[in-house]
């Protein structure tokens, strides 16, 4: 039998010794500490104080407590230019020179008119509807109707701006018309934009000063940074659907009470108080039953609204220049309400509060008053789609969830069959 072969021990291994001490036991491991509890994210519910983009269209400079549209401040422009010359701006970047507002001008005017197809769905409409659900049905049928609806591309897109512009006090101005059992007035080329929506709404063009009062509001409604429905428009623009799309959401969120509904809830609560003499008391009792008190106070602003000052005074003009007891009544009672809430909380006017009244005192219906509101934001939120689209990332924020715990579905009872 083969001997087996033994490797000779290497000459730098040490032979083992029986009597070699046993090696040392390795240390306990230390407990694993424990997780640190989860620290609760920080709600900011309605997005207060939260910034969640960059725009060069509009800012709100705390320092002046003024509103500029790139650049120029709101007082400036509404004092200074046309809507048609700050519609421009907000669009392009910059103010227009004369060839091309007048360029602007043509343009705009000429796409004014609706055909048959809009002038027969604004008559199936129920009269029972707000007139904001009929500007937010017209947008919607504009778009379906447009072969280059989903277009995204700039220069469609603001050819989409520039129609929507011209055609949107068409349809208010009929809306209200037929509202009064009137037929709509076909709109007037040689007017500006101002005066044709006053053309096409009573047949007639009032004073420059009533216009000019208008007009004033339009400038300041334009545009306003990411309010509530600029930002719908956003969210919706950032899935990449349409500007049609877009600006009916925007519509949505403006009817709201809380936003451009607020103009009509100021007239509506001045009706309400009636008498001057009664604005105080109105008004503690609203205030001591929590009631909203619309048209003061603003998210944005410290120190009171910096578009109300050149409204005001807008208004003013409107009111001196009426001979009747009825509007000085009206004006009285603005004042006093206006006086009651400054001395009690503290809180000053937004531009609602006189724009309201301005615009009963022209004679537009109450319902109107937001839709107005939207021929002037029109201009803001078109220039923001075209904003987000030029650098989008889709607007998905989180939320906290504080439901139920998850839980097993439970054995559906069995059907009698």
């Amino acid at each position: 039998m083969a001997r087996a072969h033994t490797e000779p021990a290497s000459a730098t291994t040490a032979p083992v010794s029986a009597t070699a001490p046993a090696l040392a036991p390795a240390p306990a491991l230390a407990p694993a500490p424990a997780p640190a509890p989860a620290t609760a994210p920080e709600i900011h519910r309605g997005l207060a104080g939260v910034v969640v983009d960059t725009t060069e269209i509009s800012t709100v400079i705390q320092e002046t407590n003024s509103l500029t549209y790139r650049g120029y401040a709101v007082q400036d422009l509404a004092a200074h230019r046309s809507f048609e010359e700050v519609a421009y701006l907000l669009w392009h970047g910059e103010l227009p020179g004369p060839a091309q507002l007048a360029a602007f001008q043509a343009r705009e005017r000429a796409l004014r008119p609706l055909d048959r197809s809009t002038l027969e769905l604004l008559t199936r409409l129920p009269g029972t509807c707000h007139p904001m659900d009929v500007l937010r049905t017209a947008v919607s049928f504009f778009g379906a109707e447009d072969p280059l609806e989903d277009d995204g591309t700039l220069a469609a897109n603001r050819a989409k701006s520039l129609t929507l512009l011209a055609k949107l006090p068409t349809v208010v101005a009929a809306d209200q018309r037929r509202r009064r059992g009137l037929a709509p007035i076909a709109p007037d080329p040689e007017l500006g934009y101002a005066e044709n929506f006053f053309h096409m709404c009573f047949g007639t063009v009032p004073e420059p000063e009533v216009v000019r009062c208008f007009e004033i509001s339009l400038t300041l409604y334009a545009e306003h940074s990411f309010n509530a429905s600029t930002f719908t428009a956003r969210v919706v623009t950032s899935t990449l659907s349409d500007l049609y799309s877009a600006v009916t959401a925007a519509i949505g969120a403006l009817k709201g009470p809380l936003h451009g509904g607020a103009n009509e809830a100021v007239m509506l609560m001045l009706n309400e108080i009636g008498d001057p003499q009664r604005a105080g008391d109105w008004l503690d009792e609203a205030l001591a039953s929590q009631r909203k008190i619309m048209g003061f106070g603003h998210r944005v602003y410290k120190h009171g609204d910096s578009r109300v000052p050149i409204m005001q005074e807008a208004l003013d003009r409107l009111v001196s220049r009426a001979a009747d007891p009825e509007v000085t009544r009206l004006a009285t009672l603005h004042a006093a309400l206006r006086h009651a809430m400054v001395t009690r909380k503290g809180i000053h006017p937004n531009l609602d509060y006189p724009a309201g009244l301005a615009y009963h005192l022209m004679g537009f219906d109450i319902p109107v008053f937001t839709p107005i509101f939207v021929m002037s934001r029109i201009t803001g939120w078109t220039a923001h789609i075209t904003e987000q689209l030029s650098h989008n990332a889709l607007i998905r924020p989180l939320a906290s969830y504080d439901g139920r715990e998850q839980r097993p579905v439970p054995t559906a009872v069995s059907r009698v069959r």
